[in-house]
């Protein structure tokens, strides 16, 4: 029977032993070279086992007894939508959760939540309406951090905020074009979140500042990473016409034939250092590809397409997670949680929107 043991099983004995003596880290592409010899497949040993080992996980689904809630179906709910993926996690919309149930299980854990908002420029203007709102709806009685990056600290407002919850500015430089905040924000938060924000927090959303909540953003939102349909594709668009990039050039290049969603980049979410891993991802890529002189088609956005085809997100948002103000809402669509707003990009815009 010995015989039969595989290097890999081997491995993965090693592995677990490291994570009990405190060692393990994941592997990636900057790597000690003296594990480079390792096969790709005792890689994804390695690195599977050695992400249950992040500063931050689930845990088990515990209570407290004497909660009183509805009791759950297995006959009734939503059947105007899917409310699974077919790599069998999680498509979240109105209807497919009780609140009472999660917020019970996630309070009890007590998370830190991090927000991180760019307000760069003209931005500024949209950071009341986006605080107020979320002191409204985002997380109400968890414990949260925005962190504001901003080119102008002075126009960062003050807002009544609930217990345990807290405003922190960050300075950034100001931009010329519109794409070079887009892209800033993956260099500024890659950087922050190395030097501050991982000791801060456990889970971290990234969020477009030009939003507003309208309704309860909670707890049915959080995973080791969770993303959100994009409202204007999440119907019946063919994978074909998804607006990926379609450059080979590019490093966020998808073909025609590949693709499963396609997800927004203003609103994102999961466990710290998953999060970290992923921004950083679509900062190095991005910077990647300003070296072959190309610019993918929807910055942070393409390259976050990208990795999520092939690194399947643990939880998927309906659009509700992030709406228009510039659409109608139809009626799969029962609850909007948070729209981006009206304005004239043109105008607030550093390069006239172009």
């Amino acid at each position: 029977m010995t015989r039969n043991i595989s290097r890999t099983n081997i491995l993965a004995i090693f592995a677990f032993l490291l994570i009990i003596m405190g060692f393990c880290r994941p592997l990636d592409g900057n790597s000690d070279p003296e594990v480079s010899h390792v096969t790709e497949a005792e890689r994804d040993v390695m690195t599977a086992v050695c992400t249950e080992n992040s500063s931050w996980t689930t845990r088990s689904l515990e209570m407290k007894p004497g909660l009183k809630y509805a009791q759950p179906s297995t006959q009734k709910g939503r059947t105007d939508v899917n409310s699974v993926t077919n790599w069998n996690v999680p498509l979240v919309w109105e209807g497919t959760y009780d609140p009472v149930v999660i917020d019970a299980i996630y309070k009890k854990m007590d998370p830190r939540i991090a927000v991180v908002v760019f307000a760069v420029g003209k931005y500024t203007r949209f950071l009341k309406g986006f605080l107020e709102s979320g002191e409204k709806y985002f997380f109400v009685d968890f414990r949260v951090t925005y962190y504001v990056f901003t080119d102008n600290e002075q126009e960062v407002p003050h807002i009544n905020l609930g217990k345990g919850r807290k405003i922190l500015v960050v300075s950034v430089p100001s931009a010329n074009r519109w794409q070079d905040v887009v892209l800033g924000r993956m260099k500024w938060a890659t950087i922050s979140i190395d030097k501050q924000i991982r000791d801060e927090a456990d889970y971290l959303f990234m969020m477009d500042i030009d939003s507003i909540f309208y309704n309860r953003f909670g707890a049915e939102s959080l995973s080791q990473l969770s993303v959100v349909l994009h409202r204007g594709y999440y119907k019946s668009t063919k994978r074909a016409d998804f607006p990926y990039e379609r450059r080979p050039l590019s490093k966020a290049y998808i073909p025609f034939d590949e693709g499963d969603y396609y997800y927004t980049a203003a609103v994102w979410g999961g466990y710290l250092e998953d999060m970290y891993n992923l921004v950083k991802y679509c900062y190095m890529q991005s910077e990647e590809d300003a070296k072959n002189k190309i610019e993918a088609v929807w910055q942070e956005e393409s390259h976050l397409n990208r990795y999520l085809l092939y690194n399947k997100p643990t939880k998927v948002l309906s659009p509700e997670y992030l709406w228009s103000d510039y659409d109608r809402v139809p009626s799969d669509i029962k609850v909007v949680r948070i729209s981006q707003l009206v304005k004239n990009y043109k105008e607030v815009r550093p390069n006239g929107g172009q």
